[in-house]
């Protein structure tokens, strides 16, 4: 786990580094061709280049708002999976007092390990084939409870059936559901022309560069690094807590009968 959250403080860290990178460079090229450009010639006026860059970066931060809003939507149905996924296997293993004793006793071992998996799997294990093994035998020992006790263990048969909707509904929040490779390629291009504008601006208006430049750049490379983050869970610094999974496997443990 530690070298799980050590390669996501890298991928993090890459981030930041490549936005401010890109970000300076942007700036520098639109400044340095504002300058070569009115050496020549005073081709341009202030104003209405401030105003075009100003409608420029006001597309930038609807585009980034849009980019965040994603990821934040996506950090929060993790949450929302993992407490229902929670709360799925905690009804089921009560409901197995619904089964005879001898799929009871098997229904709540299975229980106990799969809760077990879910840990490992968030603490940056693969979503491993004994994950499906131990569904499998969870739904083998429900259908024989169902067997035996028609009508009595629907309840019980309702909670494993939301246990395996629960896990495809993890995987998919979790593994497959990041923002989109030509959403960052448009953010990329946007922000780049933006940035260049933004230097251009300051090179027609004939000052230095500005200090504000570099909080503008620091700025956008850390709202890229939160991004990026939080559409990588498991892997940097903003990460749902998966402190209900291990509080519930520890209870299951506890009541091992």
């Amino acid at each position: 786990m530690t070298e799980a959250i050590a390669l996501g403080d890298l991928t993090m860290i890459g981030a930041f580094g490549l936005a401010l990178l890109l970000s300076f460079v942007a700036v520098e090229a639109g400044y340095r061709l504002a300058r070569r450009r009115h050496r020549q010639a005073r081709l341009e006026e202030e104003a209405p280049v401030g105003a075009m860059v100003g409608a420029t970066l006001g597309l930038l931060a609807f585009v980034l708002g849009l980019t965040f809003s994603q990821a934040m939507d996506a950090f929060h149905a993790r949450k929302v999976a993992l407490l229902e996924e929670v709360n799925a296997i905690q009804s089921a293993y009560r409901l197995a007092d619904l089964a005879p004793p001898p799929q009871r006793a098997e229904i709540r071992q299975v229980l106990r390990a799969y809760a077990d998996e879910r840990v490992r799997w968030t603490a940056g294990d693969s979503d491993s084939a004994s994950t499906a093994v131990l569904l499998a035998r969870l739904w083998e020992q429900v259908a024989a409870a169902g067997k035996a006790e028609p009508g009595n263990v629907d309840t019980l048969l309702d909670a494993a059936r939301r246990i395996f909707e629960l896990r495809q509904e993890r995987i998919l929040v979790r593994e497959r559901s990041h923002i989109p490779t030509f959403f960052w390629t448009v953010l990329t291009v946007l922000s780049v022309l933006t940035l260049a504008a933004m230097g251009y601006h300051g090179g027609v208006a004939g000052t230095r560069r500005s200090p504000v430049t570099v909080a503008v750049t620091v700025g956008y490379a850390v709202l890229i690094m939160l991004i990026v983050d939080l559409d990588q869970p498991g892997r940097g610094f903003v990460n749902v807590s998966q402190q209900p999974m291990v509080d519930l496997r520890d209870r299951l443990n506890a009541a091992r009968p």
